[in-house]
Order: structure tokens, then C-alpha cells, then sequence
């Protein structure tokens, strides 16, 4: 993929706009390499640069087949959220102590991706406000509230009850009628991230080589990447290419679903915001399944997203990505269910992205086919802007062979369940789709939802809500 001829995300073109980059030419001749990464996206360029920083005497090198930030580094929501919500599938796959631990180093590391900007220079326009979570309706009210007594019993919550009084202002939406604060999150314009983290890559001494897409794999020691124009003899490897990994190895599959979110953004309304809110800086997750997540921009922008609109059929990623959305019509009505006195009729940009969702709803990383020089880490779920940064530390522990609490931890341990194969996987995600969508729509009227709704919404992770922010 050429992603400059593609419809790029809205982040994406502002953040190349912003930088005005040189042609990002291909690998045209054979290199060899100490550590090869293929992805040039949030996965990727936080491990070359942890790997460089350890490792400085170390060649690394970087080959991704578009512009680093033309996959879902770029086209996410930009919400630097965490995994306390998590806490109940992290402590059920391993265990209270351990799902602790991941709880508090996810909080933690949206404060390090803060400091190693303002140390580098990079101008993502990070805000580190914190993030609501909210229920919009009845049926909402109350699912956060369990899980804030557990994390209070570890001494590991960051989640506050929000005053009703002042709750519309903060978040900008009346629609709002509870809601916990955590100051623990943020957002980010995520393409200038993931370019900011190119160019202190670059600067440490990381060869990054764009256009360059991974042909195949050859297994051995060293490893061998063929591309287009050459080839890369490498010692070690780091296959970080998320969703993209179903296309190029078999073996995973059935351990995603490729799901996109989709986004709208307004055009700049600066003086509509300052008077209706939300608060500057602030990310707004609600309770549903497929969740709405909203928040501002520098420039005085609301951006609005859902997720789980659509699955692909046999995990397909291209049409996921770089395209405008096919559910206008849909977030147009969300939009303005939630934002009413913003009275938009047309916004300034839509796109659609990719997430690549684990059937636990968390990454995991490990050693592809036994190949102990050849690493990998995927499925991010939809929570990754902060969490890749974790995702490095892991893989990074890997390459080095010097960090076992991070290289033997429970993510660490490659995919946890598997996904039915199609076509019984799409009809299956579709039956449970249109069952969600009818239950919250039920619910958003205040009405009881079908029982047969209620039981298949299950079967997308919804007992427990709070567990799918």
C-alpha cells in the first residue's frame, strides 16, 4: 500500500501536512541487520527505540509497507486509555497479583508516553486531562461500580463519581447521566505521535525504510525478509504489523477479528465547545458494547467514534483502513443524539480503521512457530495508543533476554483462544452485532430488550461493561 494515494485518516494528513516529509523512498538493495522490525507503527518504533536505548550499539532497522502511522496508529481516536477497567478478564486469565500489576504499569506508562515528549519535543498535541466514563441511559447506570469497590480493595483505583450537577459541562453532552473520572488518561493527535516517534527513531540511529513492504519470511539464523527491490538478512525479527499478520501468516487467522471503528470530526468550532464543553484534553468513553468515545482537539474539533460496525469477512484488512466511512448515517445520529446544541449538519472529515480484536480483548506476544529469533505481538483490541508502549517493553525483554517480568508475563504467552472459522466466525459476529445494536437501542428508549438480545449481547463481552472500555 502506497499510503499517500490512499484516503488517509484525518490525523494522518494534518500530521504530514504539519511535517512536509521528503519522499519516503523503498529498500532498493540487500542489508543485513541485528534486529529487523516490520511495522513502522506505535509497535513498532516503541521497540526500536526501547531496543536502541538499552542497546545502542545494536544495528536496528525498521521497514513498513506505507508511511510509519498509516495503519491504526494513525487512524485511532487518539484516547490514551488503560486496562483498570479490564481488571476482571486480567485477574481471571492470570491471576489478582499479576492483573494488578498490568492495571498500575497501564496507568503508569500514559504519564511516560507524557514525559518522553516533552523530553523529545514531540508536539502531538498530548493532553494528559484524564478520560469519563459514562452511562447514557438506565441500563447503563451502575455497571462501573463493582469493579471501582475491587480496584479500592487493591489500593489500585484511579476512578472518581462525577458531581451530576456539573457532569453535562465537563463531558459536553446532556445525554451524560453518570459518570467516573480517572486521571489517569488522555488523548493525542495519534498520527503526530507516531511521526514524532519516527523521528527520534531516526535520531537515535534506527534505519527506517518506508514503501517497503515484507514480501515473505524465511525462516533460519539469520532470518531472511525478501521485499520488493532486496532482501534483509536478520538475526532476530519483530513481526509488529497487528492486523495485518492474518494476511501474512495463517497461523492467526482465527486469533482476530479484524472490527472497524469508525470517526467524524467537525470543522473547527472553538467558541461551541469553550461554551458546551467537554473540557479541553478530556476523552469520553460511554457503556455500551460497541462504545462511543468522543474528545476535542487543539484546534477546536470534536471528534466522534464508535466501534464494532463492521466485521470483516475472512479477516480482510485493506478495505479497514484509509477509507471513508459507510456508517455516516449512523454517527450523524449519534452525534447529534449526544450533542444536540452543536446543531452540526456537515462535518469536516470521516475515515474508518481497523482494530484487530483478541478474543480476550488483550494483546499478546510470543515466538512465532517456534521460531525463537522471530517475535510478535498483536491484538490490541481497540486500547492501544498507550498500551503499545507496554507492548514494547515485552518484546523488547524478548529481543534482549534481559527483563523477566515483562518477558515471562501472562500476555507474554501467545493467543488465548481462538475465533470459529468462516464462515461461521462472520455470521456469528453478525447475528451478535444486530443483537447489541437492538438491545442498546431498546435501551437508549428506555424500554426492556428482547431476552434472546440480551443473552447474545453476552456472547460480545457485555456482562460486566465496565470490563470493555
Amino acid at each position: 500500500m502506497n499510503a499517500t494515494k490512499k484516503h488517509l485518516s484525518y490525523w494522518l494528513k494534518d500530521a504530514l501536512a504539519k511535517e512536509q516529509p521528503s519522499e519516503a523512498l523503498p529498500l532498493l538493495k540487500n542489508i543485513q541487520t541485528d534486529v529487523l522490525i516490520v511495522g513502522g507503527g506505535y509497535t513498532g518504533l516503541w521497540t526500536a527505540i526501547l531496543h536502541k536505548q538499552q542497546a545502542p550499539n545494536k544495528k536496528v532497522t525498521i521497514i513498513e509497507k506505507g508511511l510509519c502511522g498509516s495503519g491504526a496508529s494513525g487512524a485511532n481516536g487518539g484516547c490514551l486509555l488503560t486496562w483498570s477497567s479490564k481488571y476482571p478478564t486480567l485477574k481471571k486469565l492470570f491471576g489478582e497479583q499479576q492483573a494488578k500489576w498490568l492495571v498500575k504499569e497501564s496507568e503508569q506508562v500514559v504519564f511516560e508516553i507524557e514525559r518522553f515528549c516533552s523530553e523529545h519535543n514531540i508536539d502531538a498535541q498530548l493532553f494528559i486531562k484524564g478520560s469519563f466514563y459514562t452511562a447514557t441511559n438506565s441500563a447503563q447506570q451502575g455497571l462501573m461500580t463493582p469493579l471501582v469497590a475491587e480496584l479500592a480493595r487493591l489500593k489500585i483505583n484511579s476512578w472518581k463519581p462525577q458531581d451530576k450537577a456539573t457532569l453535562a459541562v465537563k463531558t459536553g453532552s446532556e445525554q451524560n447521566s453518570e459518570a467516573y473520572f480517572s486521571l489517569a488518561a488522555g488523548t493525542v493527535q495519534p498520527a503526530l505521535l507516531a511521526r514524532g516517534l519516527r523521528t527520534v527513531a531516526l535520531s537515535l540511529g534506527v534505519d527506517i525504510f518506508e514503501n517497503t513492504e515484507m514480501k515473505s519470511l524465511h525462516y533460519g539464523l539469520p532470518a531472511t525478509v525478501v521485499t520488493e527491490h532486496a532482501s534483509i538478512k536478520a538475526k532476530q525479527v519483530v513481526l509488529a504489523i497487528n492486523a495485518w499478520m492474518v494476511d501474512k501468516f495463517k497461523a492467526f487467522k482465527r486469533s482476530i477479528v479484524v472490527v472497524s471503528s469508525d470517526m467524524v470530526i467537525t470543522k473547527p468550532i472553538p467558541e461551541l465547545l469553550k461554551k458546551h464543553g467537554p473540557e479541553q484534553g478530556v476523552s469520553v468513553v460511554d457503556s455500551r458494547i460497541f462504545v462511543h468515545y468522543y474528545r476535542d482537539t487543539a484546534d477546536g474539533r470534536l471528534m466522534l467514534g464508535k466501534g464494532g460496525n463492521r466485521f470483516s469477512f475472512a479477516n480482510q484488512v485493506e478495505p479497514m483502513f484509509n477509507q471513508k466511512t459507510r456508517y455516516i448515517a449512523l454517527l450523524t445520529t449519534a452525534f447529534n443524539t449526544l450533542f444536540p446544541k452543536l446543531n452540526i449538519s456537515e462535518f469536516g472529515d470521516s475515515w474508518t480503521g481497523g482494530s484487530d480484536r483478541s478474543v480476550t480483548g488483550l494483546p499478546f506476544f510470543g515466538n512465532i512457530k517456534g521460531q525463537y529469533n522471530i517475535f510478535y505481538g498483536l491484538g490490541y483490541s481497540g486500547n492501544g495508543v498507550a498500551q503499545t508502549r507496554i507492548g514494547a517493553k515485552i518484546l523488547t525483554a524478548m529481543l534482549l533476554g534481559n527483563n523477566e517480568k515483562w518477558s515471562s508475563c501472562g500476555l507474554a504467552g501467545g493467543p488465548r483462544g481462538y475465533f470459529p472459522p468462516e464462515p461461521f466466525r462472520w455470521l456469528g459476529a453478525m447475528t451478535v452485532r444486530n443483537a447489541v445494536r437492538r438491545k442498546e437501542d431498546a435501551e437508549d428508549n428506555e424500554k426492556k430488550p428482547l431476552i434472546v438480545d440480551k443473552w447474545l449481547a453476552k456472547l460480545a463481552g457485555a456482562a460486566g461493561k465496565a470490563d470493555k472500555l
